[in-house]
């Protein structure tokens, strides 16, 4: 069985529809792909929708923006009640964040970049969540940058002097509200340096683990072969799971579905975890 858990689509930073996503994870060969995009739902209906036709079955899920003293984490949640009031409330305070985030960003960009915040938004489109990924498609649409990684790269990096932080849940807090509302949360990325200087500590993932974290995704793009050994060793010694994805976008990353995979019994731990059941071709 092949299993993508994490991947996104226009309802935030990908390109492709949430129903064109179930399409290309069809082409891809998956046989069950989850969509996670960033704090939203918002794309699970059109997922669903999309399942009988494709063949492919629906893992629910979101991508949760989070941080543990300035560090940046983000926690996948899996098969969680979309109505849980205190987990949407906090999905919503994030979107918000990033998106008053987004227009701090972009006035500090446009004293040297020719981008506006109506460039951002016309780039974001439907997207529910706004964020960096569609200012980097603004900036590469004027001119300023050959794709969105160049853009990272350069002005939009964590180090640059137009980056803004914005709010986000603590880890350990997430971990807790995820499981309150019925979901299973799974760390993502936990090792990637090249997205930040800093990486979260061991201690706060221990601690995610006391509150609930069910496994970490070793095998991802962002981590090189140290990366994973270092987030394997790690949920050896914390008792978790251990999950793969290719974190795809669409046009917007060089990733591609199905590059790193979830295997069958984490995801038949999900299941069994989760209040919410897998969207399958038979439904």
């Amino acid at each position: 069985m092949r299993i993508d858990p994490h991947t996104h689509s226009s309802c935030s930073d990908g390109t492709d529809t949430p129903a064109e996503l179930m399409a290309a994870a069809a082409r891809a060969g998956l046989d069950v792909v989850g969509l996670t995009d960033h704090d939203t739902t918002d794309g699970w209906a059109e997922a669903a929708a999309a399942v009988g036709p494709t063949g492919v079955t629906l893992l629910r899920g979101t991508e949760i923006s989070c941080a543990a003293d300035g560090v940046t984490l983000h926690l996948l949640a899996y098969l969680f009640d979309p109505a849980d009031p205190d987990l949407v409330r906090s999905l919503a305070r994030s979107r918000s964040s990033r998106a008053t985030r987004a227009r701090d960003m972009v006035e500090r960009l446009a004293e040297d970049y020719p981008v506006a915040w109506q460039d951002v938004l016309d780039q974001a489109g439907g997207a529910v969540t706004i964020g960096r990924p569609h200012i980097a498609d603004a900036l590469v649409a004027a001119g300023s940058f050959p794709d969105r990684s160049a853009a990272f790269a350069g002005p939009l990096a964590t180090s640059s002097p137009y980056y803004v932080r914005h709010w986000a849940l603590d880890p350990v807090e997430a971990c807790v509200l995820v499981r309150a509302a019925g979901g299973v949360p799974v760390a993502a990325h936990p090792r990637a340096a090249t997205r930040q200087r800093r990486l979260v500590p061991d201690e706060t993932f221990a601690a995610m683990a006391e509150a609930g974290l069910a496994a970490l995704e070793v095998d991802h793009r962002d981590h090189g072969p140290a990366q994973r050994e270092a987030a394997h060793r790690l949920a050896r010694r914390l008792g978790l799971g251990e999950s793969g994805s290719s974190d795809y976008h669409g046009t917007g990353k060089p990733n591609r579905l199905g590059e790193n995979l979830m295997p069958p019994a984490l995801l038949e731990q999900i299941v069994a975890e989760g209040r919410l059941a897998l969207v399958t071709p038979a439904d």
